[in-house]
């Protein structure tokens, strides 16, 4: 009896220390919470890749967030920054990690270059939680590779950094009593390095709808509607200082939705940002003061006796975004009139909030208005219901406004490791 009392005591003392190791383990585990709030990150593939971590849905208990942000570039790529903030016994290690994706890498590239520059930032973080046997390194020089002691030059582009773009469209829908069709082409050429920014753009669209419809007799008529767009824009910005930046636009431009039978605008301005342009991945805020002259001809006589007209008028705008761990907000804002008579303006306001307030609490709203008080281009004739049925022609408008929003509040486990697509 005694010997078996004695093997009990030592199962349990020896199961007790078992599960205390396991416990110290799952300890120095490093606990992580991805932010890809502004961009798309396949987080199954993340969590099958790196399992040497605890992927959290809290923030706040996380040892170390990552916020990754992705801007376009010039050649049409994409520029992803990853910033790693070290909390709790980490506090005092964060680092930014930058690259590039070739403008026609596959998203398959992307995630993988992803996925490589995310262990080369936690890699400092999970030596220090004390895992760093489950890490692997590899420096190896390729072979038939030389090493060069003296630095690289700049890489020489044999296009001079310029980019060229061509796409061709089309969308069809139908069924017993409808049909639509839509083809767009567009042409882009375009150079964008830290000190200039040129863009040639031509684009040209053709919408056609065909209703069959029966009127009060019973007989069946067709009403065939048809719209075309055709556009060409050339823009130039030029860098003056850090904060500072100067360009203009030229554009041509035919639309019968608008009753825009051609239009000549040529607009210059200068703007300012209150930060660097080079943080715009965390944080951006700009105003724009912008002059303008456009020479309109339209399709019909407009409601003030026109069937043409030269306009001078100026804008002011401005941008913000501030883009940090604990969420993100971007507030926009247009204001526009003509010389001539300045109740003739439009005002756009949009801002948008995503924030994180504590734990699984996080709010969002979306909101954007509009006062247009400068549809001169609008037909005297109006608008007959067929068009207004079949949206032929732009009607008047005073305001338009949109808004949504949610609040929503997750608890319980704050693991997020595992992946499993069955049924998805």
């Amino acid at each position: 009896m005694r010997k078996k009392i004695i093997s009990v005591l030592l199962i349990l003392f020896l199961s007790f220390v078992h599960q205390s190791g396991n416990t110290q383990d799952q300890k120095q585990r490093l606990k992580i919470f991805v932010d890809c709030s502004n961009t798309f990150c396949d987080m199954n593939f993340v969590k099958t890749e790196i399992t040497l971590v605890d992927f959290l849905l809290d923030r706040l208990a996380a040892d170390v967030h990552v916020l990754i942000t992705e801007q376009e570039t010039g050649s049409g790529g994409s520029q992803y920054q990853l910033i790693f903030f070290g909390q709790n016994t980490y506090n005092k290690l964060s680092d930014t990690l930058r690259f590039n994706t070739d403008p026609n890498a596959t998203s398959f590239e992307e995630r993988d270059l992803l996925i490589k520059y995310l262990k080369l930032g936690l890699t400092p973080y999970v030596v220090r939680a004390g895992s760093g046997n489950g890490v692997t390194i590899e420096m190896k020089q390729k072979e038939g590779e030389k090493v060069s002691s003296t630095p690289a030059a700049p890489t020489r582009d044999p296009w001079n950094y310029w980019v060229y773009r061509v796409g061709l469209n089309g969308h069809f829908d139908a069924d017993a009593n409808y049909k639509s069709s839509r083809t767009t082409f567009n042409l882009v050429a375009s150079r964008v390095t830290e000190e200039w920014k040129i863009v040639f753009e031509a684009y040209a669209g053709r919408n056609s709808t065909t209703f069959n419809v029966e009127d009060d007799l019973g007989n069946e008529e067709k009403i065939k509607i048809r719209n075309d767009d055709y556009t060409f824009e050339h823009y130039l910005i030029k860098s003056l200082a850090p904060h500072w930046s100067f360009g203009y636009e030229v554009g041509l431009s035919r639309n019968s939705f608008s009753n825009n039978k051609s239009r000549a605008l040529l607009r210059t301005g200068i703007e300012y940002a209150i930060f660097p342009y080079k943080e715009v991945n965390t944080k951006y805020f700009t105003v724009s003061y912008l002059l303008d002259a456009r020479r309109n001809t339209y399709f019909d006589t407009t409601l003030y006796d026109k069937t043409s007209e030269m306009l001078y008028g100026h804008g002011i705008e401005t941008d913000l975004s501030f883009n940090q761990k604990w969420g993100t907000i971007g507030f926009g804002a247009e204001y526009h009139n003509y010389f001539h008579n300045w109740k003739f303006f439009n005002l756009n306001v949009n801002a948008e909030v995503d924030i994180r307030i504590t734990g699984g609490l996080s709010f969002n709203i979306y909101t954007s208005a509009s006062l247009t008080r400068d549809q001169l281009f609008l037909p005297k004739a109006g608008a007959t219901a067929q068009e207004v049925l079949t949206r032929r022609r732009q009607l008047a408008s005073g305001y338009s406004l949109f808004t949504s929003f949610g609040i929503n509040y997750r608890f319980g486990s704050k693991l997020n490791n595992f992946v499993n697509p069955r049924f998805n």
